[in-house]
């Protein structure tokens, strides 16, 4: 993550500080160990479950706006 502040800098730090689990930055190690884990969004999207539960909410929006515009 790019370090954005302005101002006098932090010393660098390496993740092996002893500081709370918010504060503390993530050491390289720990960065590839949980590259793995981390899917994102189009992974998620990419379910078989969540994409009928999408697709059935889908049409029913679909149908209930073509009804809405020629049947009313």
């Amino acid at each position: 993550m790019l370090d954005t502040t302005q101002g006098d800098a932090a010393p660098p730090d390496d993740g092996r500080r002893s500081a709370s689990a918010h504060e503390r930055r993530v050491t390289d190690d720990e960065w590839r160990a949980t590259d793995e884990e981390r899917q994102g969004c189009l992974f998620a999207l990419s379910q078989p479950p969540l994409m009928i539960f999408l697709a059935v909410i889908g049409t029913l929006i679909l149908m209930a706006s073509l009804h809405d515009l020629f049947l009313l």
